[in-house]
């Protein structure tokens, strides 16, 4: 089913006269842009929702130490998924500039 869908893929970015070279960038072009990007976009988004629900729990919880605890863990676990988000974007954009994909 995979190799089927990955074979309609490839026949729907080729265009005549181009090398196969280029339309295998083409279509890792797309799947990057339409695909990888999108979940790391959901995933920062994720991790900016948790950071923010710390944050929540730590003053809604300031006199009690374990749950001002628990919203510190929190809003340390989203700056860390915010950081691991960015730095995978940009591996991604480094990717695409290597093989000529992003302008």
């Amino acid at each position: 089913m995979l190799d089927f869908l990955v074979q309609k893929a490839y026949a729907f970015t080729t265009t005549s006269g181009s090398s196969s070279g280029a339309s295998f960038n083409t279509l890792l072009g797309k799947i990057l842009d339409n695909i990888a990007n999108r979940i790391v976009y959901l995933l920062m988004a994720g991790a900016v929702i948790y950071f923010l629900w710390g944050v929540f729990v730590f003053i809604q919880n300031a006199e009690n130490a374990d749950k001002r605890t628990e919203g510190y863990q929190h809003m340390l676990w989203g700056i860390i998924g915010i950081f691991i988000m960015i730095s995978a974007k940009g591996i991604i954009n480094i990717i695409l500039s290597t093989i000529g994909l992003l302008g």
